[in-house]
């Protein structure tokens, strides 16, 4: 068998394996678990987007939620009893990159002459920014409605038929998280496909010769300022999305969700997956989303059943060891758990 044959079945069987895992998962431990794989489907395109400001560009982003925010309340605003507006998602979605991708821009332009941990603190300033704005802009004029967030949210529909319903097909019924799973799989192949895209032309080899080099990017004839611009808003632009389709799934949002904590869940997602390689970051996405509720869903049952009582709160059990697999794979994978050949190669000196 050829090369080209086994990719071809390789993405045979990987289309199948997406194809049913809602109806396994769902059927071997119950619909929960499918809902934690939409969300497993929106941070992965999370990832994908923060990768291309960390993973390709090398600057360190901080306040990567932000832009999440910014996609998840403009389809609140545009799409709920809010303002009495009820605009169809595929109008919103991509006017919500559209946003997110000015903002990625007005936060990229004045730090571009900053790196390092003065970037990331100013990222960090900015996303903390936007959530206390979205807190707060309530008074005098209620847009965001405040700390109670905005409820009622249209949820996603396509040919006019609310994904939430769920659907029936010759009898079965499809419920709507099943649904929402197919469609954030959908989607989250497509920036998987734009990535690749980038990453092999023009602007995704000045993106690395940046990373590697700014200097030496710059001295090669590399607009470095407009480059760096292009990161953030790409970046943004696929936060914008994903913050869109968030809030057509909960609908409902609220500042409480888009908290420094998530931006460096993001950020962890990239760094352990293995930054600047794409199946290493879809693969740190899917690990760091299914990992904590694995943990908060077993650890209380196996307390049980080897002390006979709970000692520990699952909850804080849960980060403390999700926090011990984070050190785990940071001694053992530094460069990831599926890092890019070249950085594998920088990490074992070369050889």
């Amino acid at each position: 068998m050829n090369a080209r044959r086994k990719s071809h079945v390789g993405i045979l069987l990987i289309a199948v394996a997406l194809a049913v895992a809602p109806f396994a998962v769902g059927a071997g431990l119950g619909n929960t678990w499918v809902r934690i794989l939409d969300f497993a489907a929106l941070y992965v395109m999370l990832a994908l987007g923060l990768n291309i400001v960390v993973g390709f560009a090398g600057l360190l982003d901080l306040g990567y939620i932000a832009f999440y925010a910014v996609g998840a309340y403009l389809y609140a605003l545009l799409a709920s009893p809010h303002f009495g507006l009820h605009w169809p998602a595929w109008a919103i979605l991509p006017l919500g990159a559209l946003v997110a991708g000015i903002f990625g821009v007005l936060l990229g332009a004045p730090t571009l002459r900053l790196r390092g941990d003065y970037l990331a603190i100013v990222t960090l300033g900015f996303g903390e920014i936007i959530r206390i704005f979205l807190n707060n802009l309530n008074a005098p004029i209620n847009i965001t409605n405040g700390p109670k967030g905005i409820a009622r949210i249209d949820a996603i529909a396509v040919a006019g038929q609310p994904l939430s319903r769920g659907l029936e097909i010759a009898g079965m019924k499809i419920p709507g998280i099943y649904l929402y799973y197919y469609l954030f799989v959908l989607l989250a192949l497509g920036i998987v496909f734009v990535t690749v895209r980038l990453q092999d032309s023009r602007i995704g080899r000045a993106w690395v010769a940046i990373r590697e080099d700014e200097i030496a990017a710059k001295a090669c004839g590399i607009d470095t300022r407009n480059v760096k611009l292009l990161a953030f808003a790409m970046g943004a632009s696929f936060g914008g999305v994903a913050g869109g389709l968030f809030a057509g799934f909960q609908e409902f949002v609220s500042p409480e969700s888009f908290g420094l904590l998530e931006s460096v869940m993001v950020l962890c997602m990239v760094v352990l997956g293995g930054m600047g390689h794409i199946p290493g970051v879809i693969l740190g996405g899917l690990f760091l989303t299914v990992l904590p509720e694995a943990f908060r869903h077993g650890a209380g049952p196996l307390q049980q059943a080897v002390f006979g009582k709970v000692l520990l709160d699952p909850e804080s059990l849960r980060m403390l060891l999700f926090g011990i697999a984070l050190i785990l794979v940071m001694l053992y994978r530094p460069a990831g758990v599926w890092p890019e050949p070249r950085r594998r190669r920088e990490m074992q000196g070369g050889k």
